[in-house]
């Protein structure tokens, strides 16, 4: 790894010292420092000469003013070489260091040698369902670990999320044909990791031997970094019928999606006391690998999954014979319900606290409409909650479009950078009741620019760290993290974190100022910010397109499907290329409506003009403009290798989030124009419908090509691919050959009228066919 050293490889270093008996970090950071002066720091038992690195702990130095609560550090170096860096909590140490080399306004620079005292904005900052570094992501080539770990702890994290599967994709019992097991990819629980007397024997033992000492080396990772180790479960999750042939009193709820499995799924009667015990053994095994694991974030009703007799659960409120008997209302069984899941999250809070008393458990909220009074009335003391917006009550998102007012449901992403006030009164209630929740935010690609890499908002992501500071929020959680990193090497976003967890006096246009000034230098720094205004302008018009901008661009294939009036004229075996990769099951109507998602409609004939109407007038000219002035700062900086480096990054990102709008655009229009078809009433508005969808076909025809010759000609990693093959949720190395093929099918099926057929949900597994009745 390397990074700038600017102004404090003009300090006059003589020395650096760390303590003997160390946490990893200290010895971490004093290398880093040393190495701005070429020097080999001494590990001491006492304090050095020249400058000394170590946690507030050691009292290796007086702090005159070191606040008593919340995180902080403290920064001396004289110019005579001497001094400390010093921080209260291991995650501001490294940062600290990192600070004084790019990150620090020219006035606190100044101020080094009398001692600088920083505090943290945020005392709780953490990835949560990190997708490169431990989710579906994962298998991300040209991704390393450590160089994002260590991002994470020089922009102001200071958790890191160890829950990651060793392999591509995780041990589950299926059976032909089914989808459902990559559910459990991301977010994998304890069974993944451990058993315990109920389950010994359940899962093979190498396979969690793997994945258990992946999770603990993911864990030093952080330790060195200074970052606490943490999970996020999708829990109580589900066991395999064979256990439950064994125990078949322990039968909890049904959670599976009966949609897209082919097994019903079932977890344990979480009252149960023998449940009870399992839960407590489960989570000490695996702090017995990780001691100081700090906090566990409890997702559910989702992806196999959940809690019993909960409104949310895809088959309705069901569940085993414990908890609640026959007949009773529905109020009542939300309250026995919400009463559970706080029992459930209690036990785990308590069993973890007699390794580690500060452990955390957290419950992701937005699945309890029908329960969430009932839960949080048995929260606090290390039980909170999580949601991206406090306002949160169901799966329905508060927060309208920047741009769209009409288009609403973006609390959380990237489009959110602002906080209305009601929230404070909920943060003053739940203080008020011994809760501190925690708020979620939007920094990378997840769930917002699937599968693009770098895409920078620096401004809106600095602007919702303000926002989030007012309000007086303590603990936030980056949904999704930050994405490839390592392949992501002049990413603006970065600085607006570290800015806004370290130095939030800096306006953002200083914070550009500098980071622009390190990747450009003087003279092209202005170019590179307006630049990346552009960008971020263009973005801040996207319109929403439902499922499709959020986790399921990959999911429905959009890249690399082919947009033709009738889908399923395709033969199947020409579509299995990408149809086997997808989240398709063989009657979900996705398959041949791409307004359709199982019983979900996506996207209607007037939501998908309007979108690809917005995408016409909004989008394309701002980018069109991006990409020719980037391509002209190519042209100007082609003898200044450094400064055409990042210009022809920012370009090939630029291109590479035009083809994703372009194939979100021709989704819309599909759209619009086969309903606009099937549902005209004559032949004159049916061929306008099919020369608009001819038209539409032509555009996304164009817009691949440009995508493969992006992919073909660039070494910038513009997409977040996987080193080990395709998946649902990202597509591997062959995509170029997958756009080939698509365009060739787009060519041969372009010419047909449009149809669906809408009696796909009750087709047969293929292979089986229904009997014939008389």
């Amino acid at each position: 790894m390397s990074i700038a050293l600017h102004s404090v490889a003009a300090l006059n270093l003589r020395s650096v010292a760390y303590p003997a008996q160390s946490h990893p970090v200290e010895k971490t950071a004093a290398i880093e420092l040393a190495r701005f002066a070429g020097l080999t720091p001494s590990a001491a038992n006492r304090p050095g000469k020249g400058v000394n690195v170590s946690l507030a702990s050691q009292k290796w130095a007086k702090v005159a003013g070191a606040p008593a609560h919340g995180a902080w550090m403290w920064l001396r170096l004289t110019d005579a070489g001497v001094g400390e860096v010093i921080a209260n909590e291991p995650a501001l140490l490294f940062a600290a260091v990192r600070l004084l080399a790019h990150g620090l306004g020219d006035t606190t620079m100044e101020k080094l040698g009398r001692g600088v005292l920083i505090k943290a904005a945020f005392d709780f900052n953490r990835t949560i369902s990190d997708s490169v570094l431990t989710q579906y992501w994962r298998t991300a080539r040209k991704f390393e670990p450590e160089q994002y770990i260590a991002t994470l702890a020089e922009c102001g994290f200071t958790h890191v999320e160890v829950n990651g599967l060793q392999a591509h994709m995780p041990f589950e019992d299926t059976v032909q044909s089914e989808y459902y097991p990559q559910f459990y990819t991301y977010s994998p629980g304890f069974n993944h990791f451990v058993d315990t007397p109920l389950t010994q024997g359940v899962w093979p033992t190498h396979y969690l031997e793997a994945n258990l000492n992946h999770l603990k080396g993911l864990a030093a990772l952080g330790r060195k970094y200074g970052l606490k180790p943490g999970v996020c479960m999708f829990e109580p999750r589900t066991l395999p019928e064979r256990f439950f042939q064994r125990y078949p009193t322990l039968r909890g709820a049904r959670v599976d999606h009966p949609f897209r499995s082919r097994l019903p799924r079932y977890c344990l009667a979480q009252d149960h006391p023998v449940t009870k015990q399992h839960y407590r053994a489960a989570l000490q095994a695996l702090m017995k690998g990780v001691p100081d694991l700090s906090y566990m974030s409890v997702w559910t009703n989702d992806s196999g999954a959940g809690f019993e007799h909960t409104g949310s659960l895809y088959v309705g409120r069901n569940g085993g014979p414990y908890m609640i008997r026959e007949w009773r209302n529905h109020d009542k069984v939300a309250q026995a319900a919400g009463e559970s899941i706080v029992r459930y999250l209690r036990n785990l809070q308590v069993a973890a606290a007699e390794i580690n008393p500060d452990f955390d458990v957290v419950l992701r909220i937005e699945p309890f409409k029908l329960e969430q009074d009932h839960i949080k009335a048995g929260m606090g003391n290390h039980v909170t909650w999580e949601a991206p917006s406090l306002l949160v009550r169901g799966y329905h998102l508060p927060y309208s479009h920047p741009r769209y007012p009409e288009m609403g449901g973006v609390a959380g992403s990237a489009l959110q950078p602002e906080i209305d006030e009601s929230e404070r009164a909920v943060l003053k209630d739940s203080r008020a009741h011994g809760i501190d929740p925690i708020l979620q935010y939007s920094a990378g690609s997840t769930g917002n620019y699937e599968p693009l890499a770098g895409i920078p908002y620096p401004r809106m992501l600095h602007r919702k760290l303000a926002a989030m500071k007012e309000l007086g929020i303590k603990r936030i959680s980056a949904l999704g993290g930050l994405g490839n990193t390592t392949a992501s090497p002049y990413w603006p976003n970065v600085a607006a974190l570290r800015a806004g967890q370290y130095t939030p006096e800096l306006s953002i246009d200083e914070v550009l100022l500098a980071t622009a000034r390190r990747f450009v230098g003087e003279k092209h720094a202005p170019s590179l910010i307006a630049a990346w205004a552009l960008f971020e302008d263009a973005l801040s018009w996207q319109p929403p397109v439902p499922l499709f901008t959020g986790f399921g661009f990959c999911w429905q294939r959009t890249f690399d499907r082919p947009y033709v009036p009738d889908i399923e004229a395709i033969p199947a075996k020409e579509r299995a290329y990408y149809e086997r990769h997808g989240c398709f099951q063989h009657n979900n109507p996705g398959i041949n409506d791409l307004g359709k998602d199982v019983l979900f409609d996506l996207v209607t004939r007037e939501y998908g003009a309007k979108a690809y109407a917005a995408f016409d007038r909004n989008v394309f000219p701002r980018l069109e403009k991006l990409i020719t002035r980037l391509a002209q700062l190519q042209a100007a900086t082609a003898d200044e290798a450094t400064a055409h480096a990042v210009f022809v990054d920012l370009c090939d990102r630029a291109r590479a989030y035009r083809a994703w709008c372009g194939s979100l655009r021709t989704v819309c229009a599909w759209c619009a124009h086969v309903y606009g078809y099937l549902e005209g009433k004559t032949a004159a508005e049916k061929k306008r419908h099919e020369k608009l969808l001819q038209g539409a076909i032509d555009f996304e025809l164009e817009n691949t090509a440009n995508l493969l010759e992006l992919l073909e000609e660039t070494t910038t990693e513009v997409l977040i691919t996987s080193g080990v093959g395709n998946n649902t949720f990202f597509y591997g190395e062959d995509l170029p050959e997958l756009l080939r093929e698509k365009m060739r099918l787009m060519k041969k099926y372009r010419h047909l009228k449009p149809r669906i057929d809408k009696d796909i949900l009750w087709r047969p597994i293929p292979g089986a066919g229904w009997p014939k009745f008389d």
